[in-house]
């Protein structure tokens, strides 16, 4: 099996089983891209780690983490107006903190190209929403390419870079979950030659500075452009149809891309249904002619994708304008809006529109699987800070969230983290949950790797107004809840900044910081922050245990832990370490008694000092 490094550096053409997301790090390779840059979130990170895979010269392109999206994506622009073909990724929601850059990128002249990869999430399944980055493209005039699997990102990333190049123009290309996940065999070509890094920036390339005198030259080129890329889409062969072998009485279709149309083709081919199949690799700007052809070619076409009514609404005022006489089917009801598609989920909707086609399947029952919910690692400091912050706060205080691991402090039993909106927001919504609130206090929890994200603007202007709330920043030294990528000032890139200077430096007045398991003294510094009014910030500190485990086992091997145990005869049965500090690795039996775990305790002890009773402990 071949290594992540061998699949990054590997000279010659070969064949490999592969994730979608290594699929496209090849792909990167073989376009000749010059620059890669990236903020991680899933379900996109996998494609940092084959770039990363092979030692540092041996790297087929510059690739970087940046503190946030938005960052990333200029780091990635500035890079294609000197000439270098470049890309960036990150997850769906990342989209919205790069898109105030994003919206001028199709009014530049990108000499290199550029590709900007998404990770959409249908389902939500690692997001807080399931937003539809379609809309960016019909936005910001980006063309979009949506592959269906590991063998089509391939494909289709290297056509889009050689166009984005050749057109000076930023691309889309739109990934799902599951697709990024998917595994293919995929046949793989050369590596070309490594990467001119001949600097070409030209201001007379531009204008590259959008004001009132320039911008409606600049938008008639953007549009020019798309217009170009719609007359590509007609004839490409990403936009395929595929017939159906028998006729029925009525000429019937289907218009799908992405995983949708897979799910769709698999539906058709199981149950023999007379459907032809149009499968659109580009998808913004729709191919009009192609379509338009295919609609007057059937009776009936249902048109099938996730999430929001894109193409759907484009498709029905396309057969408007043209007079199309085809009836148009679709989904129905807001529960087909939602979630991934599946095989299950596209029969289903074809039966709608054509029951006879698409007879009800044999009910089968199964049974329900156990609920399991999400919840921190064994060791995780974030649990032994809010075991300590919710024991000490008063009644009636607000607690604001944010996204890292920490967001799952919001779920019983500790029940911290009120609102959560985005990446940073915390101190911003705390502070305006402090206005005029004399009556309850406000705490506000932001992550380290959060915090030089979207986090610094907002404790900038709670610390100047000295907002009455107090934050506690979670230190854990990483990206912990991505895949443990670095993050700015943890030393694994760069300089090493100490987060207690920052906070000083930034006007923080009231400080403190101690070790998230020390949970008495944590108590304390949040009992003082809240006796006084003004901003205040708490650093509770604590490595990221499953990194700081994994680190260890690597450089000692068959290092063993000693995990903690219940002495049963002063076991008091309060359940304080099961019911509320949570640790996973303790088992309540029916009889009554507590147990430990010892695959999943990691032996840190965090929790003995949670025990009234003092039956936690660890053999002699």
């Amino acid at each position: 099996m071949l290594s992540l490094s061998g699949l990054m550096t590997e000279k010659k053409g070969f064949s490999a089983l592969v994730m979608g997301n290594h699929a496209l790090a090849r792909a990167m390779a073989e376009a000749g891209t010059a620059v890669v840059t990236s903020y991680p979130g899933s379900p996109t990170p996998e494609i940092a780690d084959a770039l990363l895979a092979p030692e540092e010269k041996a790297r087929p392109c510059h690739f970087e983490f940046a503190v946030n999206e938005k960052v990333a994506l200029e780091i990635a622009a500035g890079a294609s107006l000197n000439g270098h073909p470049s890309a960036v990724f990150f997850k769906s929601v990342g989209l919205n903190v790069a898109a105030d850059s994003l919206v001028q990128l199709a009014l530049m002249e990108l000499l290199g190209g550029m590709v900007v990869v998404l990770g959409d999430d249908p389902g939500a399944n690692s997001s807080q929403n399931e937003q539809d980055n379609r809309w960016f493209a019909r936005l910001a005039y980006i063309p979009v390419f949506e592959p269906a699997s590991p063998a089509e990102i391939y494909v289709m990333y290297k056509e889009a870079a050689a166009l984005a190049r050749a057109r000076r123009a930023p691309v889309f290309l739109r990934l799902t979950t599951h697709v990024c996940h998917a595994r293919e065999t995929v046949k793989f070509g050369a590596l070309p030659p490594r990467p001119d890094w001949t600097p070409r920036f030209d201001a007379a390339n531009g204008p590259y500075v959008p004001i009132t005198t320039t911008v409606f030259p600049l938008k008639q080129r953007a549009l020019e452009k798309l217009e170009a890329w719609a007359v590509y889409g007609e004839t490409s062969a990403l936009n395929a149809a595929h017939n159906a072998p028998a006729a029925g009485k009525k000429r019937l279709g289907a218009i799908a891309a992405g995983l949708p149309a897979l799910c769709l083709l698999e539906t058709l081919r199981a149950a023999a249904a007379p459907v032809d199949l149009l499968k659109l690799g580009l998808t913004y700007p729709l191919p009009g002619k192609l379509i338009a052809d295919f609609l007057r070619a059937h009776d009936e076409v249902y048109i099938l994708e996730e999430l929001d009514r894109v193409m759907e609404t484009e498709i029905k005022a396309l057969a408007f304008d043209g007079g199309l006489g085809c009836r148009i089917h679709s989904r129905r009801g807001h529960a087909e809006l939602m979630g991934e598609m599946t095989p299950e989920r596209a029969r289903a909707s074809l039966a709608a529109a054509w029951p006879a086609l698409f007879p009800a399947p044999e009910k089968r029952s199964f049974p329900a699987p156990a609920p399991r919910a999400p919840q921190m690692c064994p060791g995780c400091g974030h649990r032994s800070a809010f075991h300590a912050i919710k024991n000490a706060l008063p009644p009636g205080a607000i607690t604001v969230g944010d996204i890292g691991c920490h967001s799952l402090g919001f779920l019983p039993p500790y029940k911290m983290g009120e609102v959560l909106f985005s990446m940073g927001h915390s101190v911003s919504t705390a502070s305006g949950l402090a206005l005029n609130n004399a009556s309850r206090k406000v705490v506000a929890f932001v992550g380290d790797s959060t915090f030089f994200h979207a986090g610094m603007p907002g404790l900038v202007n709670a610390a100047s107004r000295d907002s009455d709330l107090t934050l506690v920043l979670l230190d854990n030294g990483t990206t912990a809840m991505t895949g443990h990528q670095p993050r700015p000032g943890n030393g694994e890139i760069g300089e090493r900044l100490a987060l207690f200077g920052i906070l000083e430096k930034l006007g923080v007045k009231f400080l403190r910081e101690c070790d998230a398991y020390d949970q008495p003294k944590l108590a304390d510094h949040l009992k003082e922050a809240m006796a006084r009014k003004g901003f205040a910030v708490i650093i509770a500190r604590h490595p990221c245990m499953l990194k700081f485990m994994r680190d260890r086992r690597r450089n000692s091997p068959g290092l063993k832990t000693q995990p903690v145990h219940v002495a049963q005869g002063s076991c008091a049965r309060h359940y304080i370490c099961a019911a509320e500090f949570a640790c996973p690795s303790f088992i309540r039996h029916a009889d009554g008694s507590v147990t430990v775990n010892t695959e999943l305790c990691i032996g840190d002890g965090s929790c003995m000092q949670t025990c009234p009773s003092q039956a936690i402990g660890r053999k002699k």
